[in-house]
């Protein structure tokens, strides 16, 4: 399983690469190959503009990377920056932070996310700070419960009676033994973002046309299910090899960096 995940993935990444190289674009429009099925110059067809499958496929994974990253450096560092301070701190601050953390946790992830995206309104930016508002909450709650334990270490003890301050007990010598456990969560993280990103962009709440998004060619796809079923079934494989490939390579981190406690959602 492990060639299986790295393959899908390096497959990924030298398509997009491949597609940047031959300058594929996904927005010709050409009305006389509608929903045209996979030929020796749409190889996986085209969609109801005319538009080629394979050109917008790798724009919408090349998109989906970009929004999975940014959003999840974003979320972490926010999360980790709140699960320290209560960690550390306790008492008064951790039981602020914490209820705060507890209001959205509430709430299932993606719906806060819809009703943010609807708030703000559609766009990739407003998209970007949905996911980002409703995606801190794991990285807080999981650097909080190992702060508490960490706090008591020795070798924490030691740095803090030889005058160490806090931000250099918290970077120096808290946060390099959360490493290992944050990656991991990292890596789960950008397969929910993936997810959350379509399905929103499904919902005409993320990415808009002519921007090309895996879930809103989903959408246009299902509408013309039973005459160019090929459309939503190639663009539907393309997200689970993706989100499969990613999920995989985060059991993998954590078999490897014997990680307890992180379970992806």
């Amino acid at each position: 399983m492990k060639k299986f995940a790295s393959s899908i993935l390096i497959f990924w990444i030298c398509a997009v690469l491949l597609g940047r190289v031959f300058s594929l674009s996904g927005n010709n429009i050409d009305l006389n190959v509608v929903l045209a099925l996979p030929n020796a110059q749409y190889w996986l067809g085209a969609d109801d503009l005319g538009r080629s499958i394979l050109a917008r496929i790798l724009r919408g994974v090349e998109v989906s990377f970009f929004v999975a990253v940014l959003v999840t450096l974003i979320t972490m560092t926010i999360g980790v920056l709140i699960g320290l301070l209560a960690g550390f701190y306790g008492g008064k601050i951790d039981r602020i932070l914490m209820q705060i953390t507890d209001i959205f946790l509430a709430f299932p992830g993606i719906l806060l996310a819809i009703a943010f995206a609807a708030v703000l309104g559609p766009g990739i930016g407003n998209l970007m700070i949905a996911l980002c508002i409703t995606g801190w909450v794991s990285y807080a709650r999981l650097t909080r419960g190992q702060t508490l334990s960490l706090r008591n270490r020795q070798h924490v003890q030691a740095a803090e009676s030889l005058g160490a301050s806090v931000p250099r007990l918290l970077v120096k010598h808290i946060l390099p033994l959360l490493s290992s456990i944050l990656i991991v969560e990292a890596t789960y993280s950008l397969a929910s973002i993936m997810i959350a990103e379509a399905s929103l962009s499904f919902l005409g709440l993320g990415i808009q046309a002519p921007n090309a998004s895996w879930g809103a060619m989903l959408r246009d796809g299902v509408r013309y299910m039973l005459v160019a079923p090929h459309y939503v079934l190639i663009v539907g494989l393309s997200l689970m090899s993706l989100i499969l490939a990613i999920n995989l390579l985060g059991d993998q981190l954590r078999d490897k960096l014997d990680v307890k406690g992180v379970e992806h959602s």
